[in-house]
């Protein structure tokens, strides 16, 4: 029976983790699909890890502790590296993605024909408008100058729900090496050679008030990582 692996970095989630964690896993997978999650606790500060505590043991889990955080892009790594399922998503710790959408995505790789899917919060209407407004211009600045890059025609390289199947992360999980947010243009500067597609994904954008992690600061870093992995680091 073929398998799903859902890679769950995570840091400073207790608000949302068992909600999240409970809506991955009641999702019923098309072709009926079996459920691998890993969880990657990343030396949170608040009582996630005690949550994470919970899920060690339990069938259809995988838990990864880190000493000390590393940054997202660290958890995502050490998730590609343990997920034995035939294709792998990354999952956001927060409620800003539904995970009913993995059964939009699923179909394509399951036909064999696209070995790589973005879930696009900039094809669903609905979902674009509930974007802030400075992160709507920055996501869309992003896609469009990785785009120039990778020859590429997304429409949203920043999406969390970056989907592939097993032959697409053993030959990108060990030259992987963005620590922080880094990873997303990275993953998209490895993934290009690839056949890639995109399909509408549902999305409420949360504020830092709310928890968000990525900043500025994180924006201004990602035009370097674009330029750095496709044309400096190539393979």
């Amino acid at each position: 029976m073929l398998k799903l692996s859902v890679i769950i970095p995570i840091y400073n989630e207790e608000k949302t983790l068992r909600k999240i964690i409970k809506k991955v896993e009641s999702v019923k997978l098309i072709g009926d699909l079996k459920k691998e999650v890993v969880l990657i606790e990343d030396a949170s500060r608040d009582l996630t890890g005690e949550i994470v505590k919970e899920y060690e043991g339990r069938e259809g889990f995988v838990v990864i502790k880190h000493k000390e955080n590393k940054g997202k892009g660290a958890s995502v790594i050490d998730g590609l590296k343990v997920a034995n399922g035939d294709f792998v998503i990354i999952q956001d710790a927060d409620l800003e993605y539904e995970p009913e959408d993995y059964n939009k995505i699923l179909p394509l790789l399951l036909s064999g024909k696209v070995d790589v899917v973005y879930g696009s919060r900039f094809l669903d209407y609905a979902s674009r408008k509930k974007m802030f407004f400075g992160q709507y211009w920055s996501n869309n600045f992003l896609t469009i100058f990785s785009n120039f890059f990778t020859g590429l025609k997304l429409t949203d390289m920043e999406t969390c729900y970056k989907a592939m199947t097993k032959k697409v992360v053993d030959k990108i999980k060990n030259e992987l090496i963005s620590e922080r947010f880094g990873i997303e243009p990275e993953i998209t500067a490895r993934i290009k050679k690839f056949r890639v597609k995109e399909v509408p994904v549902l999305y409420r954008g949360r504020s830092y008030g709310e928890g968000k992690h990525i900043g500025w600061k994180d924006g201004l870093a990602a035009v370097w990582q674009i330029i750095k992995f496709n044309i400096f680091i190539r393979k």
